[in-house]
Order: C-alpha cells, then structure tokens, then sequence
C-alpha cells in the first residue's frame, strides 16, 4: 500500500480503471458502483422505517405495564366519585378496547399528532416543542464540546502510547466512562453548587435561567447554569469519545502505508494528520453520528438532577402520573431522532470507505 492523501473514492475509482466511452458508459463499474449503493441505502431506508413502526409499536405497550391508573394520579388523591372517573377515562379513551386504542395512536400519530397530555392538558406535540430548544442548547454544546476532546485527546494519546500522558488520559477516561451520569451530576452540585469545605456554592443548583435578567445579562445568566450539567455531559461523552479513537489509530500505526510515508521523508506530524487519523476516523464517525441521535433525546437522568426544562426532564414528569401520550410522544421522539442519526451515518460510511455497501 502507498502513501498518498488521495481520497478514498477516487483511489476506488482508479481500482476500478478508467470508465468506458460512449453509449456503454452507462454500463460500466461506475454504474454498477452506483447501483449497488442506491440499494444499500434503498435497503437502510426500509429497515429505518421497519424500525420506526416497531417503536409505534413498543411504545404503545409499553407504558402500559406501568401498575398505576392515569385517571386516579390525575385528581392527585382527591375523593372523586365512579361516575367522575369514569367521565375522564371516557375523556381520555381509556375506557375503549385495547386494540381501537392501538389503531387510534397508530393513526393519530403517523399525522404527528400525540394526543393530549393527562396532565398539561395541552397537545403532546406542543409540549415536545416547547421543551426541545433546551434539549439542544444543553446536549448539543456537550455534543460539540465532548466530541472535539475526545478526537484531540485520543489522538494524541495513541500516538504517544505508553507515555505518562498516554497512561493518565486512557485511565481517566475509563474511570469517567464507568461512572454514571447522574452520579457525576449529584457529585458536582454538592461540590460547586452547595459547597464543601473551602469550595464555595459557586454554580446554580439547577433550572435554566433565574427568571429575572434580560439582555447580555440573561445570556451569561443561562451559560452560568449550564456550567455544571455540560461538564457533567462533557466528562462521560469525552471519555467514550477518546477510548473509541485511541483504540482505532492504534489499529493503524502498525500499517505498512505509514512506514512507506515516513520513508519517503514525510515529517511525522504530515503522516498522523493526512494519512493515519483520517483512517482511524471511520469508527469515531460512526459514534459521533449515534451520538448525535442522543442531542435530541437528550439526557433523561442528567435533565432531571439539574431540574433542566428539557425533553428528558418532561419525560420524567409524564411517568411520574403516568401521562401515557405525553411518554409515548417522547418516547417515539427519542428513538425516531436515534434510528435517523444512525440511518444517516449507515448512507455516508460508503461515501468515506467504498468497501462498505458493496
């Protein structure tokens, strides 16, 4: 194998030798190529959408194994009389077969239409969107944030195997990939929000804003709340991140392009960056993009220790009554936004390795 930074599709293409002039174009290996890859991704396609009705599914039935009645935790332990309960489970239609409650969430929510929430009393669909920009400010910075790190850090890791460096960020990262996201959080907050000692409660104990500042004022205000839960995000994404890219380029130092680079005089920063990491980068892409199907899911536990107004935190709020539309619209939002990332990341991976999809 030789050492050139020519891109993996063009290396295919002259693989494949030069395309046939004329009418018979059409039929030569570029077209076959071509071909096979609109089945792959016909093929993805298909399973995403299996995929999404088994979740339609999942989530109807699911949620229903709860052992708690929606209509009683609606009154709050109020007395109610039978006929009032049953006025709202007629209400609500849960006094309906099982099967016409099926086929009705299944009609209703092929048009995005979730029913209503038990207890906002207001359209699923509504609530989703009113608490998804938070979602994304809070998970999509720690998305940006842990990915960068753990690219930089397991590179530069790998390729500084069994430096003192090297052993200290791979045993960190182990450490936070094991602990649990919401553990770190508690752990932060009685830290840095309540304090310990001579650390002092510097940091919100949780919310979004504090509900009186506007302006530049309330810009600060919101990045000073969320200090502690995208560092609480940061710490566990960033450690997956860096063990993922620090086992691939491990993979690739011992490949014979590398010594075939570094004999043609190439420095070995040239042969990291154009040669080594862009290969390595094929399994760290992959998580990166299931990774990304999780900025909308969000973080449920993490959202929920901070009292962070996000999706994860309304979810929280529907299985505590059980609010059945409310979880099953999330429930459908979280899954539908991690079989596209995943989808998506299936239709690219041939555009960067044509040996996938063939």
């Amino acid at each position: 194998m030789t050492a050139d930074s020519t891109p993996a599709l063009v290396k295919q293409a002259d693989a494949d030798g030069p395309a046939p002039a004329g009418p018979s174009a059409a039929r030569g290996p570029r077209a076959r190529n071509t071909k096979a890859y609109l089945t792959y991704v016909a093929a993805k396609i298909g399973g995403a959408v299996v995929s999404l009705f088994a979740v339609l599914v999942t989530s109807f039935f699911l949620f229903r194994l709860i052992p708690s009645d929606p209509v009683k935790q609606m009154t709050g332990g109020r007395r109610v009389s039978a006929e009032q309960l049953q006025s709202l489970r007629h209400q609500f239609g849960l006094d309906q077969p099982m099967w016409q409650q099926f086929t009705s969430y299944v009609g209703d929510a092929l048009t995005g239409d979730f029913g209503t929430s038990y207890q906002f009393h207001a359209p699923v669909m509504d609530k989703i969107v009113e608490a998804l920009p938070a979602t994304l400010l809070l998970t999509g910075t720690a998305y940006v944030l842990y990915s960068a790190l753990g690219i930089w850090l397991g590179t530069r890791t790998a390729w500084r195997n069994g430096s003192k460096s090297d052993r200290f960020n791979t045993a960190l990262a182990l450490t936070l990939y094991s602990v649990p996201a919401f553990w770190l959080g508690l752990l932060l907050i009685i830290v840095f929000s309540v304090g310990v000692g001579p650390i002092p409660g510097m940091f919100p104990t949780g919310g979004l804003e504090s509900g009186n500042e506007t302006g530049f004022a309330y810009v600060l205000d919101v990045a000073h709340h969320m200090v502690l839960p995208v560092i609480t995000l940061v710490a566990v994404g960033y450690a997956q991140t860096l063990l993922v890219m620090r086992s691939s380029l491990l993979d690739e130092m011992g490949s014979d392009y590398l010594t075939t680079a570094r004999a043609k005089g190439l420095r070995d920063d040239a042969v990291r960056r154009k040669h080594a990491v862009p290969n390595a980068m094929l399994p760290t892409f992959t998580l990166m993009f299931v990774n990304l199907g999780h900025v909308v899911a969000g973080q449920i536990l993490v959202e929920t220790v901070f009292s962070w107004p996000g999706l994860g935190g309304l979810f929280y709020q529907g299985l505590s009554v059980p609010d059945l539309p409310l979880v099953q619209g999330l429930f459908f939002v979280f899954a539908t936004a991690v079989i596209l990332a995943n989808t998506l990341a299936d239709v690219l991976y041939p555009l960067l390795d044509p040996r996938v999809g063939r």
